[in-house]
């Protein structure tokens, strides 16, 4: 939690510096904050094992940031955030949050209009008091008020990759008492949802009291909604509820079926309970009075004639007749990914050379990482030119020879994550495309062009000869921003006749494709690859946030491009 609180505060300060219009150091503190997001240990622990030593260790910290870090770990305050506040008392999240509003603009406003919440902006844009303010104009207030409503709809729901780690952390806080025989999530987070509502809990125990005394008091609990002897809810300081029950042993099966829903798959799983002369609830099923089944989930289908269904495919889109006839599809495993496509070195702004890149993907038993750098288009991310990736691809070959010489059964990929400019060509020449292994391309500009132009300049990629891969083909950022307006239909069209991978990208605000195109996309054929974008090791790890996506989307082994051998891999691409 304390990383995740002082990621907060890094990337609040590189938007107040970027305010002041100071040059380098909002990018260093962007940067810091992605590590602490993706770190695996804890600031906490780091720094009581090994002081300020300890967190300079941590990629893209230096002394003054680690002293920041110690400060607020040691006084739960870092002043020179403060003092930022104090001089620009903005709710930064809240007005940065909203698309068409950067930093220098939250400036502007709160300068101009003395605008310091989302209530505040929405009140000024409907007032027409935006406007007409110099570097706005119509456009821009149109497209805040859209970005207001786009964020209201998003209200009370959580980044499946903000919840799980925390929830994660709490699963297995209550494996580790006496008192708890099982223990599982439940919910839209056992579903593994883009987004969360709140996290559910179920738990088997003989001393029920203790193990609720445990809930309601854990570290981060801010408000106890309610405390009963089979039930206690309780809100966290990050704004999520947390329910927890706990289950007699003979009904824990069918407890775990029902809260783990979809409320959409219990209601069609119940008609074929009624159906077939049963009655279905959280305590079994039942044959009048009598129970059948209730103890495991696999019973509780298997008596109604079903196959057992993975969570991630509980929403009632055809995965109770799949069941029913023995056409369930055999879902991509979390262990099957061999690779990752879509990693950035410290050639562009990633923060690890591609060596230590190598190694952190053989240790999590990879065969091949793929290296793919910006290019020269995206400066703020020190895109490369044709010259940077062609010294860049020679590094790789030395490093690919280190590693046959050395015995290794592995293979670094010589990519590139393009531009896709504003008329669909690509920033890079294509004498040097044709060199890599793969391209990557990618819209990082111009969100907001008209479909029929945004649709158009994404099929020019696509029908780019070296052009392999579109990287978060749709652009939605979750709870932040919506996705390009596109026809997807004819984008999909193009895709299957060129040939053109579509990538499902695994950061936990991106998620896309979403589930519902994954599913498209697999009834088209169009084959698709799970990249974790990962800026440092650590985010190589995000990998199984994009494998439950894929799951979601019924994708199989057959669908997912890196769940392949290389050889076969570099046979497929253009």
């Amino acid at each position: 939690m304390k990383n995740k609180e002082v990621a907060k505060l890094f990337n609040e300060i590189s938007e107040y510096l970027e305010m002041d219009g100071v040059a380098f150091k909002p990018y260093a503190y962007q940067k810091a904050a992605r590590a602490l997001e993706s770190l695996q240990d804890d600031l906490g622990d780091l720094y009581r094992q090994g002081g300020l030593k300890a967190l300079k260790k941590i990629p893209g910290i230096g002394e003054s940031m680690a002293q920041k870090i110690e400060e607020y770990l040691t006084t739960g305050k870092m002043q020179y955030y403060e003092d930022f506040k104090k001089k620009m008392p903005i709710n930064l999240e809240e007005i940065i949050g909203v698309e068409e509003v950067g930093p220098k603009k939250a400036k502007v406003l709160y300068e101009q209009l003395g605008i310091k919440t989302l209530e505040e902006l929405e009140e000024a844009a409907k007032a027409h008091k935006i406007a007409p303010l110099f570097g706005f104009g119509q456009k821009t207030e149109d497209n805040i008020l859209q970005g207001i409503g786009f964020l209201k709809t998003g209200k009370g729901r959580f980044l499946l990759g903000d919840i799980l780690p925390i929830a994660h952390g709490i699963w297995q806080k209550l494996l580790s008492l006496k008192e708890v025989e099982k223990a599982d999530t439940a919910g839209s987070l056992r579903r593994m949802k883009d987004t969360i509502g709140d996290v559910d809990f179920l738990v088997v125990s003989r001393q029920p009291e203790k193990v609720m005394d445990f809930f309601v008091t854990l570290p981060g609990v801010v408000r106890v909604w309610g405390r009963g002897s089979t039930k206690s809810s309780v809100r966290l300081k990050e704004g999520f509820d947390m329910d927890l029950r706990v289950i007699p042993p003979e009904s824990y099966g069918a407890a775990l079926q029902y809260f783990t829903g979809s409320k959409e798959h219990n209601i069609a799983l119940r008609k074929i309970a009624i159906d077939q002369g049963y009655k279905l609830s959280e305590y079994g099923l039942f044959q009048g009075d009598t129970p059948v089944a209730a103890e495991t989930e696999e019973e509780v289908y298997a008596r109604l004639g079903l196959a057992w269904i993975p969570p991630e495919l509980r929403e009632d889109r055809g995965e109770i007749d799949a069941a029913l006839t023995g056409k369930l599809p055999r879902l991509l495993d979390y262990r099957d990914i061999k690779g990752d496509l879509h990693v950035h070195s410290n050639w562009n702004g990633g923060v690890q050379s591609i060596r230590e890149i190598a190694a952190a993907a053989r240790e999590l038993g990879y065969e091949y990482v793929g290296i793919s750098d910006h290019t020269k288009f995206l400066k703020i991310e020190h895109g490369l030119d044709e010259e940077q990736l062609r010294a860049r691809n020679k590094e790789i070959e030395e490093i690919n020879l280190e590693l046959k010489h050395a015995g290794h059964n592995f293979t670094v990929l010589k990519g590139c994550e393009a531009n896709i400019m504003a008329d669909g060509s690509i920033d890079i020449a294509d004498e040097v495309l044709a060199e890599m292994d793969y391209v990557i391309a990618g819209v990082h500009s111009q969100f907001k062009m008209p479909r029929a132009e945004m649709t158009r300049r994404i099929i020019t990629a696509m029908e780019n000869p070296h052009v392999d891969i579109i990287s978060h083909p749709t652009g939605r950022l979750l709870k932040k921003r919506e996705e390009y307006d596109i026809s997807l239909e004819k984008i999909l069209e193009a895709a299957r006749s060129t040939g053109t991978v579509l990538e499902i990208n695994a950061y936990p605000e991106r998620l896309d494709l979403n589930d519902l195109n994954i599913r498209v996309c697999k009834n088209l054929g169009i084959k698709m690859v799970i990249n974790t974008d990962a800026h440092q090791v650590d985010q190589l790890r995000l990998m199984p946030f994009g494998i439950a996506q894929a799951r979601r989307g019924w994708a199989e082994k057959e669908d997912i491009i890196n769940a392949w051998p290389v050889a076969r891999l570099l046979q497929m691409l253009k």
